[in-house]
Formats: structure tokens, C-alpha cells, sequence
């Protein structure tokens, strides 16, 4: 034991002091450092073991919106197919390209992580199916549902007070964002190489598109198969961005990477084979929305006691629900339960 005389405060103490010492003498001059966090919104006393990043990640590991990913859409509406991406396997291949291009960087791991774990808890039940639903009747963005689900809507209402580099990193991982650290510039970027990458190899899968569909110009740039192209485009922004104020592509990737977005978008997240029952799971929010909100008593307790309006308190509710409770609810309130009464 390297502290095996101390008490088991001290020897917390100095595990964290070790973290603290790494941080200070190995990570770039441009990474967050733990010692350094702007802080949470409430006080939190020290575990002594962990940094505040390290406390976050755990945080949010642990929550139960991280745990309703793993029933929640990322392309393919509830696929019957084991090897589908669902928004957890999303979450946690965004993190460890995070987590690689953040060490290659010499940038902090730890809250890397955090954000990246983080990113989408604010998603509704069948992706951005469900994100048009509520964007009828309300301002909904799933990043900002994100930040609420950390600040408001977990731990019973009391919110899990994370630290400001964290809940900035998971407003501003979208392409409108501009994070204040470059762990949240290289969390934005890992998750569109993430989802275009991945979303192309379950379109494959699904037969949507073939491999040979994949434009000329793609694969010259990024390479010709799934690993290929995800290493091409690692290894790029490493390149580009080393002990750089900045955590990005090049030009000439950058360009590429949201032309290739682009055909995405045209060939397969507007596919018909995609999108054949996304218009079911779009007018079962809207029915979810528009009852909700005309029976506010039906809402959860939880919910009702916040201090919101009863469209916020809808939408929170709906944001919160996996695919298949958003079905069981549908089903619950719209179809007659059997006779069982002897």
C-alpha cells in the first residue's frame, strides 16, 4: 500500500493530491485543470478521493437518465436487431473518441468524459422524431433538456449540481454551441464523428445504403470502411489541434466531415425505409403533449410539485420517458383495459 500507515481520510487526500499533481505537470497548458473549475452552484464538500470532474462523471454514470439511453432511438425507431445503435451505445462511442483525441491532446480526461456521458440525457423517447413533436407546441432543443435534466430535473427534483465546465461542455455540444473548454470543442466534434460514422454502418446493416453509395470524394478523404474513417478523422483533429488553442479539424476535414453530414441527411436519416414509422411516433408525443397538458393531475407527483408551468412540467415528463414507456403510456390511456372483476 503506497499510504498504508495514513487514516483512510488521509490516504483519500493524497490519491486526490496525486490526480491534482498529474494534472498540473502532463496535461497542455490549454486543458481544464481540476484545481481550477469554476465551480458548482452549491458548495459541495470534498470527498477527498476524487476531483470535482471525476465526481461529475460519476454523477451522471450512475443517474437514471443515462440508464433510460439504453431504450431510447438514435436513427431506426426501437430496431428489433441487437447490433443497432441505441442513444447509450451513441453516448459511449462519442465518449471514448472523446477520451482518445482528449489524451492525444493532453487534455482532461476526466471531464471529457463527463461531458460526453452527458451530452443527450435530454432526448426524447424516438430521437429527434420525438424533439419535432414538441417543438410544435414549445421551444424544445435537446441540449438544453440535457442541462435542465442535470440542473432541475434529476435526483428528485434537486438537480446533481455539477461544476460550470461540465454543464457548459453538454449546452454546447451541438453545432450552435461554442464550449468554453477545449474538452467541450472536442466533445461537439466527437459526436458528429460518432453519429455520422456509426449511423452509415447501421444504414449499411439496414440496407438503407451500400457501401458503394458512399460518394468518391468520402472515402479518397476519410478512407473506405466504418474504422478507417473514424481514425482518419481522429487523427485529424490530433493533427490540426495540437497544443493549439483549439480543438477542431482542419479545413479540408471540417468541409468534409458536414458534406458528408449532409448526405446523411439526404440519403438516410430522410430515407423512407428510416423514417416509415416516424410519423406514428410523432403523433403519439403530440397525443401524449396535448393530454398531459389538458390533465395535469395525470402527471407524476414529481413532476407536478416543481415550480413550472404545466406545458414545462409535460414536456419534462415526456423528455424523461424511454421509447417503451412512451408506449405503455400511449397504450395505458388510450386503450380499454380488460374486465377482471369476479
Amino acid at each position: 500500500m503506497p499510504f498504508g500507515g495514513d487514516s483512510i481520510d488521509r490516504k483519500k487526500e493524497r490519491y486526490a493530491d496525486v490526480t491534482y499533481e498529474i494534472e498540473s505537470k502532463y496535461l497542455s497548458r490549454y486543458a481544464a485543470k481540476a484545481i481550477d473549475t469554476k465551480g458548482r452552484k452549491e458548495p459541495l464538500e470534498s470527498d477527498g478521493l476524487r476531483t470535482d470532474f471525476q465526481r461529475d462523471r460519476d454523477r451522471i454514470l450512475h443517474c437514471k437518465a443515462f440508464r433510460r439511453l439504453k431504450h431510447k432511438t438514435q436513427v431506426f425507431l426501437s430496431p428489433e436487431g441487437d447490433h443497432y445503435r441505441t442513444r447509450l451505445t451513441h453516448t459511449l462511442e462519442v465518449s471514448q473518441i472523446a477520451r482518445t483525441i482528449a489524451r492525444a491532446l493532453r487534455l482532461n480526461e476526466d471531464l471529457t468524459e463527463a461531458i460526453a456521458l452527458g451530452h443527450d440525457l435530454g432526448h426524447t423517447p424516438y430521437g429527434h422524431a420525438g424533439e419535432k413533436a414538441l417543438c410544435e407546441f414549445t421551444h424544445f432543443a435537446h441540449n438544453e433538456q440535457s442541462l435542465r435534466m442535470v440542473d432541475v430535473l434529476e435526483y428528485d427534483g434537486r438537480g446533481m449540481n455539477l461544476c460550470f465546465e461540465v454543464r457548459d461542455g453538454i449546452l454546447n455540444h451541438t453545432s450552435k454551441g461554442n464550449p468554453a473548454t477545449l474538452e467541450g470543442q472536442v466533445v461537439a466534434w466527437s459526436d458528429r464523428i460518432a453519429y455520422i460514422n456509426h449511423d452509415i454502418d447501421d444504414a449499411i446493416r439496414a440496407g438503407v445504403i451500400a457501401e458503394a453509395d458512399i460518394p468518391e470524394k468520402f472515402r479518397v478523404l476519410f478512407g473506405e470502411r466504418h474504422a478507417a474513417r473514424i481514425n482518419s478523422m481522429i487523427l485529424d483533429i490530433i493533427d490540426h489541434s495540437y497544443d493549439q488553442p483549439y480543438a477542431r479539424p482542419s479545413e479540408t476535414f471540417e468541409q468534409g466531415i458536414m458534406e458528408l453530414r449532409r448526405f446523411m441527411f439526404d440519403n438516410v436519416y430522410s430515407s423512407p425505409i428510416a423514417k416509415a414509422e416516424e410519423h406514428k411516433a410523432v403523433d403519439m408525443i403530440r397525443f401524449l403533449y396535448r393530454y398531459f397538458v389538458g390533465h395535469p393531475d395525470r402527471i407524476p407527483e414529481e413532476f407536478r410539485r416543481m415550480d413550472s408551468s404545466v406545458e414545462q412540467k409535460t414536456v419534462d415528463y415526456i423528455s424523461m420517458m424511454s421509447d417503451n414507456y412512451a408506449v405503455r403510456c400511449f397504450t395505458d390511456i388510450t386503450v380499454p383495459k380488460n374486465w377482471n372483476k369476479y
